[in-house]
């Protein structure tokens, strides 16, 4: 079994692929002040309950944008699965050109996406992809037709924008981020989800509009990341929401560099 690793700035997902189909898929706080030893005993007790030993883990594979949990991730494979993980980065083996002005600039996770966006569409070959994702970040990643990473956007994601709002406005209080049932709010919690929902839908549709404006071929648009559910019901863009996205996009990367071993 593969277990691949996407950590990102605020929650860390752990996903079991046997073969091609992700059978487990947990997710842990990315806590910087954990220890590699208490990520393994973490991620080993989490996946014990879902059945999975630790023993049944036999490759991993990992994707950090945090650079200081990087390391520790590596640990955690070594010590609780006994196994050298690939990390995604410098001299590993994507299968697409990266043509931002400077590669290394590119967030792993962004890669990643590119990747299992392009499968995708595979059926698809006179088509790019814009990927939207709603992490801590929401970012719009561009994959030509050729499966080549063009570039993108990067805005403030939706509960980082939330709560600046709630503590620069001395008057409104932290609301539930979820749809209003109409954008005309009668009062301040469904006038701020309308305009926190509604108004990142906008985000998304104005963005993805420029976007194709811009590039020379079409382009499918596909969601992930935590909200990505809730806000593109209300796009017109927005075409598929797939939650593992990166995961798949690990496993991809995964199988290119085991058949290049090979």
């Amino acid at each position: 079994m593969l277990l691949a690793i996407d950590t990102g700035n605020t929650n860390t997902s752990f996903g079991v692929f046997e073969g091609a189909e992700l059978v487990h898929h947990v997710r842990a706080e990315s806590a910087r002040n954990r220890t590699p030893d208490e990520y393994a005993v973490l991620v080993r007790q989490m996946l014990a309950l879902r059945g999975v030993e630790a023993s049944a883990i036999d490759a991993a594979i990992i994707a950090s944008v945090v650079p200081t949990l990087t390391p520790t991730m590596v640990e955690l494979v070594k010590r609780g699965f006994d196994a050298t993980p690939l990390v995604v980065g410098p001299g590993i083996k994507t299968g697409i050109s990266i043509l931002y002005e400077d590669p290394r600039a590119v967030g792993a996770d962004r890669i990643v996406n590119a990747v299992a966006a392009h499968a995708w569409v595979a059926d698809e070959p006179h088509k790019g992809v814009i990927v939207v994702d709603f992490g801590t970040a929401t970012t719009f990643d561009c994959v030509t037709p050729n499966g080549d990473y063009l570039g993108g956007v990067i805005a403030p994601g939706i509960k980082i924008s939330a709560e600046a709002l709630f503590s620069r406005a001395a008057r409104l209080h932290p609301v539930d981020v979820e749809r209003p049932a109409r954008v005309v709010g009668r009062n301040p919690v469904q006038s701020m989800q309308s305009g926190i929902v509604f108004g990142y839908a906008g985000l998304v549709d104005g963005l993805c509009d420029r976007l194709r404006d811009e590039l020379d071929y079409p382009c499918r648009v596909v969601a992930t990341g935590g909200l990505a559910r809730l806000i593109a019901p209300e796009t017109r863009a927005i075409e598929a929401v797939d939650d593992n996205l990166t995961l798949t996009g690990l496993r991809i990367i995964h199988e290119r560099n085991q058949r290049v071993r090979g």
